[in-house]
C-alpha cells in the first residue's frame, strides 16, 4: 500500500509531467497489438511453405551455395492491394519459367521514406484520403502479404521503422534498410533479430562505409528497448545475424553499377574480412531517378555477370503493371489508373519480362564460363 507521502509525490510529478511533455501531442490513440493482428490474419499452410523455403533459398545465395541471381522486383510502392495480387500472379508464372537461372522475390513495400513530406504508404493512410487509419492499414498490408505469400511467391520490404516488423516478420522473405537509415543504430539492432536474409544499402552519398558498419554491427548481439506481441515494452536480447549483404543504390557523387564501382565495392568488403558479395539496385541513384534508365543499368549487370562476375548476387528493379507514376487526382483514390505507381516511376510488364528474361540468360552464360558445383533448384525445392 502506497504512503500519503508516495501519494503526494506521484501528485506533484503527474502535474510537473503535464507541463514538461505532450505539448505538440494532438492525439493518442489506440493501436491494434502485434500478437492480435496475427491471430485475425494468420499465416496459411501455403504462405509459412513458402516463407521458410524463401529465406533458405535467398540465404543460399547470399552464401554462393546456389549460383542464381536473387531479383526483388516490384512497385516502388503498393497502394492498391487489387492490382498487387495481379501484378503477383503475372510475376510468379513468370518467376516459375525463369526458376533456374533466377531467384524471384515481390518487391512488396507498405512504407515510404519521405525526403520531406508526402504519403507514407498503406500503412499509414491506406485510403489516400489523409484519414491515417493506420490499424487499417496494418490489417489491409497483413492480409496482402499473406495472400502473395499463399500463391507461392514471396515477398521482400523495407524495414523502415522499429515496430512494424512485428505485424509482417513472419512474412518476410528479405528485409531491405534504405540509404537514409542503414547509419541508425536502432535498425541495427533490429535486424540483429529478425528472422530473415537483410540488404543495407550504401549511404546516399554514394559511400560504402556505413553499410559495412551496419552489416557488422547487425552481426553482434545487441540489448535494446522494444515492445512485446502484445504491445507491452520490454527489453530485448537478440544474437545478431550475419546474415547480410549490400545494396548498391548510387548516390549523389553518381551511381556504383559499372565493373569498376563494383569491383571497388567488393575489394573494401574483403579488406574488412566481410562477406564479398553485392546486390545492385537499379533504380534510385543508379537510374540518375529515372525509371526508363532501370533496363540499361539491369544490361550493364547482365553483361558483367555473363562475364564471369560471381559476387553480383542480386539485382533489384521498381516494376508496375504499367509504366510511369501518377498523382492522386483531387478526386480522390477513385480516380487513380490500376496498375500505375503513385510514388517513384516504374518499368511496365512487358519491360520487366524483358530484363528478367536477360538476367536470366547472363545465369546460363555464366555457368559455362565458369561451372560450379552449386546447390541446385531441385536440392532447395525451388521455392523462389
Amino acid at each position: 500500500m502506497s504512503s500519503p507521502f508516495f501519494t503526494t509525490k506521484l501528485k506533484l510529478a503527474s502535474a510537473a509531467g503535464l507541463q514538461a511533455e505532450g505539448t505538440r501531442v494532438t492525439q493518442l490513440l489506440p493501436l491494434v497489438p502485434a500478437g492480435l493482428l496475427q491471430s485475425e490474419v494468420p499465416l496459411s499452410g501455403s504462405s509459412l511453405d513458402t516463407v521458410l523455403q524463401s529465406r533458405q533459398d535467398v540465404s543460399a545465395v547470399l552464401a554462393k551455395l546456389d549460383d542464381r541471381l536473387l531479383v526483388i522486383v516490384g512497385p516502388c510502392s503498393i497502394h492498391d492491394p487489387v492490382a498487387a495480387m495481379e501484378y503477383a500472379r503475372r510475376l510468379k508464372e513468370l518467376s516459375e519459367r525463369l526458376s533456374g537461372e533466377i531467384c524471384v522475390v515481390m518487391r512488396a513495400y507498405l512504407e515510404k521514406p519521405r525526403t520531406s513530406v508526402g504519403w507514407k504508404g498503406l500503412i499509414n493512410d491506406p485510403y489516400l484520403d489523409e484519414s491515417f487509419a493506420i490499424n487499417d492499414g496494418l490489417k489491409i498490408s497483413r492480409k496482402l502479404l499473406v495472400d502473395i505469400n499463399s500463391i507461392g511467391l514471396p515477398v521482400a520490404t523495407e524495414l523502415l521503422d522499429t515496430l512494424s516488423p512485428q505485424y509482417f516478420a513472419d512474412t518476410i522473405a528479405f528485409g531491405a534498410v534504405g540509404a537514409r537509415t542503414t547509419e541508425s543504430q536502432l535498425h541495427r539492432e533490429l535486424v540483429s533479430g529478425v528472422s530473415f536474409p537483410v540488404g543495407f544499402k550504401n549511404g546516399t552519398d554514394g559511400g560504402l562505409t556505413v553499410a559495412m558498419d551496419a552489416m557488422k554491427s547487425s552481426a553482434s548481439p545487441h540489448r535494446f528497448l522494444g515492445a512485446t506481441k502484445t504491445g507491452l515494452t520490454g527489453i530485448v536480447h537478440t544474437s545478431g545475424n550475419s546474415d547480410t549483404a549490400v545494396i548498391l543504390r548510387g548516390g549523389s557523387k553518381g551511381p556504383n553499377y559499372d565493373a569498376d564501382s563494383v569491383e571497388q565495392a567488393l575489394g573494401s568488403l574483403r579488406f574488412r574480412g566481410q562477406r564479398d558479395v553485392v546486390i545492385v539496385d537499379c533504380s534510385h541513384g543508379n537510374s540518375s531517378k529515372d525509371y526508363r534508365n532501370q533496363p540499361i543499368v539491369a544490361g550493364v549487370i547482365a553483361e558483367q555477370v555473363a562475364r564471369g562476375q560471381r559476387n553480383i548476387v542480386g539485382v533489384m528493379l521498381e516494376s508496375n503493371i504499367y509504366e510511369g507514376r501518377q498523382d492522386v487526382p483531387a478526386t480522390g483514390a477513385g480516380g487513380l489508373l490500376p496498375g500505375v505507381s503513385i510514388t517513384d516511376g516504374c518499368i511496365g510488364w512487358d519491360a520487366t519480362v524483358q530484363v528478367l528474361e536477360r538476367l536470366a540468360e547472363a545465369v546460363q552464360l555464366r555457368r559455362t564460363v565458369m561451372p560450379t558445383a552449386t546447390l541446385t533448384p531441385e536440392d532447395s525445392d525451388n521455392g523462389c
